[in-house]
């Protein structure tokens, strides 16, 4: 067998070095999509299908709906019970309908509307921006508190956060409305995950959010390359998982 003289030992080495090299740039690559700037996006109107999940068995199907109509964009969530689901009721409430106006990386909600499945389970909210008050009823509990620009409700706090990573921006802190008044919540990176969907297999970031004292957190895994939509909503209580969506269907216009 004809020995290798040093150049062609060179030769080889830079041969097998080539596939680990092509293998580094392919990861790279990968990285740099999910690493791309949040603000080579904007928010658009979609519609988005979940499967409600509770203690590990399907309850639900939710239907969430982003429209777009003159100043105002309305995200609406509608839940149809499945199964056990029925005996479940306020896991996932019937009907949920935020009303927001979106100003560069700020969302203004201007109502919220809530039902619960029951008369005392309802929300009723209205915002005015001119006296800075938010008035109403929240599940049987009346409502009127000031508003300050951090000020968000269960429907908008979705939009907010999705508005803030299209700018680029990593939200730190909301206050949110319930019936004993106004409550800080406190949002944090905790890093990145790839899912299997029937989307496909899709990179997300993962954001949390716990209201100061509480032992709940609730995550949302984030899609920058679908607008940072959300494809995985789920609610621990210390490691109980309590309820969690998953995606199922997704439309962007």
């Amino acid at each position: 067998m004809r020995q290798l003289l040093p150049e062609d030992r060179r030769r080889a080495a830079q041969r097998r070095r080539a596939p680990c090299l092509g293998a580094a740039l392919c990861a790279a690559a990968a990285g740099l999509v999910l690493l791309a700037p949040a603000h080579a996006d904007e928010l658009k109107p979609y519609e988005a299908t979940y499967a409600g999940i509770w203690h590990g068995m399907t309850v639900a199907v939710s239907q969430l709906k982003l429209e777009h109509t003159g100043d105002d964009w309305t995200l609406s969530s509608r839940s149809e019970p499945r199964g056990i689901g029925r005996l479940a009721s306020g896991v996932f409430p019937p009907l949920q309908v935020s009303v927001t106006r979106v100003s560069g990386d700020a969302v203004q909600p201007q109502s919220f509307k809530s039902t619960g499945g029951s008369a005392e389970k309802n929300t009723d909210l209205k915002y005015d921006w001119q006296t800075r008050r938010v008035t109403g009823s929240y599940e049987g509990a009346q409502v009127d508190l000031p508003l300050t620009p951090q000020v968000q409700d269960d429907g908008s706090v979705e939009l907010s956060l999705m508005v803030k990573l299209l700018a680029g921006q990593t939200p730190t802190t909301v206050e949110m409305i319930d019936k004993a008044g106004v409550r800080d919540y406190r949002f944090a990176r905790d890093g990145e995950a790839r899912l299997s969907t029937p989307l496909g297999e899709i990179a997300t970031v993962i954001y949390s959010a716990q209201k100061a004292n509480s032992p709940r957190v609730t995550r949302f895994w984030c899609a920058p390359g679908r607008g940072f939509v959300p494809l995985r909503v789920q609610q621990k209580r210390g490691d109980d998982v309590e309820w969690t969506l998953e995606i199922q269907t997704l439309t962007r216009q």
